[in-house]
């Protein structure tokens, strides 16, 4: 079983107008107190044991605790003057166990725990961050990753003009281990994990893990924030958006159907992105679809360019997207080529694979990840190799006429639509703009 530590001492300055006395964590939500509504997603995933961390109106909290009959332990400790929530979670870690789960008491969320625990298990990090794009990286902390997964860095916001990276948003949900954070007791007795605990573990060594998750988490620190939550609770948002429910999706090209073909793009100064491909892909955000970008890009087997390279073109494709307030929610690319001969190539992606599209390798791993069912789904490619590979997956297909258009003829094709651009192609999947 699991335990979890809830930072739940906030005084909610910002939403002292819902509040009516009570402290943040008992603020309604949708007809049920927010607290009430973490506690259950919790024990949902296997927490039995909770320790709330309280500081303003402890004794309403103490009291809704008694009243409330919740399947687990749960133990209230004051955490007396404010000390972040690091300072504040490092003050207790003698009454924590080995492995725990971290969460903000203003955030309203539905996660699969038990999914993400794995994942924190099999990586043997010293903590898992759930990250997740959102639709304003621009003015968000954001964490860059390596291709396997481990966080390099956090970079606040403001960030110089033209620092193009991926969209992952720190969601403020981790996985820890106390041994990890041991060494830091007494270093650091005021302090928040992101913006201090986190970063300063990285420059010493630490392994965190980024875990990226399209499952919803908010932080409902506002009025507009809350009323946004309650809306998403009350149209089934909140639900659908579990990992436990099939997911319908998008797969999308990148040259040709998002950006301008320039050949193999090699750098990110040379990635064009189509003026209308952000707002088309927020439409998809917006219906709900997991949008799933599916690209090869030989140009790594090659030698044009390396992974390090090839994560900058994607950052800035991603930082131009979110301009439009679009986001990717998986990205997946191919890095082999089956033919020999070009000078700087590497060897061992010089083969055949089953994710070079046509093949489906690419699409079978997002449906596994995000859980997708590909009957309700869609390709858009401008590719007979992006056509070819829809009708081998099972998805609709719709084939734009920019880029190469279905012209370079390589495999048989019969695509379910064909349109001048992505935008058009999303107004046939999601219906006209009201």
């Amino acid at each position: 079983m699991t335990q979890a530590v809830i930072l739940a001492g906030g005084k909610g300055t910002r939403l002292v107008s819902r509040l009516n006395g009570k402290p943040k964590p008992l603020v309604d939500v949708a007809g049920v107190p927010l607290l009430k509504r973490q506690i259950e997603v919790l024990v949902r995933g296997g927490v039995d044991d909770i320790v709330l961390l309280v500081n303003h109106a402890a004794d309403q909290i103490e009291a809704f605790i008694a009243r409330e009959d919740f399947p687990c332990r749960i133990e209230l400790i004051d955490d007396g003057s404010p000390r972040g929530t690091a300072g504040a979670t490092l003050a207790c870690l003698d009454r924590l166990r080995e492995r725990f789960v971290v969460v903000y008491g203003d955030t309203l969320f539905d996660i699969n725990l038990a999914h993400m625990l794995d994942a924190h298990a099999a990586a043997g990090g010293a903590a898992t961050l759930l990250l997740h794009p959102n639709d304003h990286p621009a003015d968000s902390d954001l964490v860059r990753l390596s291709s396997d997964g481990w966080i390099e860095g956090f970079h606040s916001y403001p960030r110089p003009p033209g620092a193009h990276l991926r969209n992952l948003v720190n969601a403020a949900f981790y996985v820890v281990e106390r041994a990890a954070l041991a060494p830091w007791v007494g270093r650091m007795e005021i302090g928040d994990f992101a913006k201090d605990l986190f970063p300063e573990m990285l420059d010493e060594g630490a392994k965190l893990r980024g875990y990226v998750s399209y499952e919803y988490i908010k932080d409902i620190g506002t009025p507009a924030r809350l009323d946004k939550a309650e809306r998403h609770l009350t149209s089934g948002v909140v639900e659908r958006a579990r990992r436990d429910h099939k997911q319908k999706a998008v797969f999308v090209d990148r040259d040709g159907t998002l950006n301008e073909l320039h050949g193999h793009i090699a750098r990110a100064a040379d990635l064009t992105l189509f003026p209308f491909a952000g707002a088309a892909l927020k439409r998809l955000n917006d219906g709900e679809y997991r949008v799933v970008l599916v690209t090869n890009q030989p140009v790594l087997a090659r030698g044009e360019c390396d992974e390090n390279g090839l994560a900058d073109i994607h950052a800035k494709l991603e930082a131009e997207l979110g301009e439009d307030s679009a986001f990717f929610d998986g990205l997946y690319y191919c890095p082999h080529h089956p033919h020999r001969g070009y000078p700087g190539e590497v060897p061992e992606l010089k083969r055949d694979c089953a994710c070079r599209k046509p093949g489906t390798g690419m699409v079978e791993q997002a449906a596994a990840d995000l859980n997708i069912d590909l009957s309700q789904s869609w390709m858009i490619g401008d590719s007979s190799a992006d056509i070819a590979m829809a009708e081998r997956a099972g998805l609709r297909s719709i084939l734009v006429r920019t880029g190469e258009g279905g012209r370079d003829g390589k495999w048989p094709m019969a695509p379910d639509h064909v349109t001048d651009s992505i935008a058009e192609a999303v107004t046939i999947i999601v219906g006209p703009s009201v």
